[in-house]
């Protein structure tokens, strides 16, 4: 029995390599393959000594020959195969471990042009695909994942299931597909082609998740492979498995805290914010997000943007939450909320805070979203707020304290479901109308949550207002400033109204659905 080793990856491969030869199989290497076995005292024979054949082009043609492929691709059980094997003088392969030259690492660390080319593998990936196509006699293995128990098999039955093979094709293909992919995208990106005709987007399995949008329903997470986003790479310190509902509460509860500056706590469910506040001390941001709306607060997501002290767990005891993300936890913090033993503890490694703020920023190219037989396809809503844009179009402008609050304000409504209002004061919000189907009915929803907390807030929509009852809504709970977009027919009306209430009013120019 006979294998071929050509790796990028070299985890696990002399343990692997060890085991075959252990069982009596041949090596065959290609030259920085075999210059790692060797380096662990593994023997192996050379590519160029099965094909008779020197590399070529400095190397770009080393296994494209007939004498690999036809030793790949032979079925075992046709007689004019065999018979074209021995007639050449070709031995069958049967097994290979490839993976490929690490393309999508060295495009993201800036290499471009030769440099990048070079890591466009085609020998490793023709070998992949020849191989897994005859995976009934050649069993492919593509993941170093997979060593151990191809390993396992080959020692308790001296043969790889078919079962086993079909799996490890189907991985072999999805790992060319994945490469392909990436170059194609890259290629489009170097090309300014932001829509291509065709796009193929590649994902990893990360986990599985303990079940989907209810309990009949399955679910899983994946990452887009070559993006590098919080939530596919957070650590869970501890508490019961995540769900599908908690993952999409605690991704928008970590996108809402790290869009901040300030120390900010966001309090999330059904991916809208209960609360959200910016304080000079993460404890104090914490106690008044939670004060925006503690009833709907219970069964909730905490995203922090900070480091959790010890005095912010602390704080949480009493009220019960699904899950806290943040960037990491003081050592006396976390006993405290391992205390709840079904509380998801969950860390963002690498998102260290540099001059005040989170250092990284999460988003890919594309925001994806899935309609029946297709997707929509659209560039991410993160844009900063243009704050040189925005122009005061009523007769008073905002006082300094009302301008913070309505920045403040606006960037948190573009985390709202629309239609979408914030009302907030003092660097908080105090009522939340979220996803109403009417503007006026997302205002009063707002004010109705904030209550007393209205008077001397500031108002901020999503969208421009179509008539005029939701700031006339607005005036008489004692909100004193809006930010909104403008661009409504009726702008004129609007401003009339606001002017007649002494509010100030700032058109932003942008416009921040969210569906």
């Amino acid at each position: 029995m006979r294998a071929l080793l050509s790796v990028s990856d070299r985890t696990g491969l002399d343990a692997f390599a060890r085991g075959l030869q252990d069982l009596g199989w041949e090596l065959i290497a290609t030259d920085g393959t075999r210059a790692a076995l060797a380096a662990e005292g593994i023997t192996s024979r050379s590519v160029e000594d099965v094909t008779g054949q020197p590399a070529l082009l400095g190397g770009r043609v080393k296994t494209l020959h007939p004498k690999i492929h036809a030793a790949l691709l032979a079925r075992r059980d046709d007689p004019v195969h065999r018979e074209e094997l021995k007639r050449e003088g070709i031995e069958p392969i049967d097994l290979v471990a490839v993976n490929l030259y690490p393309f999508a690492e060295h495009a993201a660390s800036g290499k471009a042009g030769s440099m990048l080319l070079d890591q466009i593998d085609i020998g490793g990936a023709t070998i992949l695909r020849a191989a897994a196509k005859n995976y009934e006699h050649v069993v492919v293995v593509a993941r170093p994942e997979r060593y151990t128990a191809v390993l396992d098999e080959l020692k308790q039955r001296n043969n790889v299931s078919l079962e086993t093979r079909r799996v490890l094709a189907s991985e072999a293909f999805s790992h060319t597909a994945a490469y392909d992919a990436a170059i194609a995208s890259r290629f489009a990106s170097e090309a300014g082609v932001q829509f291509p005709d065709e796009l193929t987007l590649s994902l990893r399995k990360v986990r599985d998740l303990r079940y989907g949008e209810n309990p009949h329903q399955q679910a899983a997470m994946y990452a887009v492979r070559g993006e590098d986003g919080a939530m596919t790479t957070m650590q869970q310190l501890h508490g019961k498995a995540t769900s599908f509902n908690n993952m999409l509460d605690i991704n928008a509860a970590w996108r809402v805290a790290v869009d901040f500056a300030q120390p900010t706590v966001a309090i999330i469910k059904h991916q809208n914010p209960c609360g959200v506040a910016s304080d000079n001390e993460i404890t104090k941001a914490y106690r008044r997000a939670f004060m925006c709306d503690s009833v709907s607060a219970f069964g909730g997501i905490v995203g922090a943007n900070r480091i959790v002290t010890r005095e912010l767990a602390e704080a949480m005891e009493g009220t019960f939450y699904e899950a806290i993300i943040a960037p990491g936890y003081e050592d006396e913090a976390l006993p405290i909320l391992r205390q709840r033993k079904n509380l998801e503890i969950l860390a963002v490694p690498g998102h260290a805070i540099v001059g005040g703020r989170l250092a990284r920023k999460d988003g890919g190219a594309f925001d994806y979203k899935r309609i029946a037989g297709g997707m929509l396809v659209q560039t991410p809503d993160e844009s900063a707020a243009d704050e040189g844009n925005f122009k005061v179009a009523t007769e008073r402008g905002p006082s300094l304290e009302e301008l913070t609050d309505l920045l403040f304000a606006w960037r948190c409504v573009k985390h709202v479901t629309s239609n979408a209002i914030v009302l907030a004061k003092g660097l908080a919000t105090v009522g939340v109308g979220p996803g109403q189907m009417s503007r006026v009915v997302a205002v009063e929803t707002a004010v109705r949550k904030a209550g007393e907390n209205a008077r001397l807030a500031v108002m901020a929509s999503d969208a421009y207002f179509p008539f005029p009852d939701g700031i006339e809504v607005a005036a008489r709970a004692g909100v004193t400033a809006i930010i909104q977009p403008g661009g409504s027919l009726r702008d004129a009306m609007m401003i009339d109204t606001a002017n007649k209430n002494h509010m100030a009013m700032l058109f932003t120019g942008r416009r921040h659905f969210k569906h």
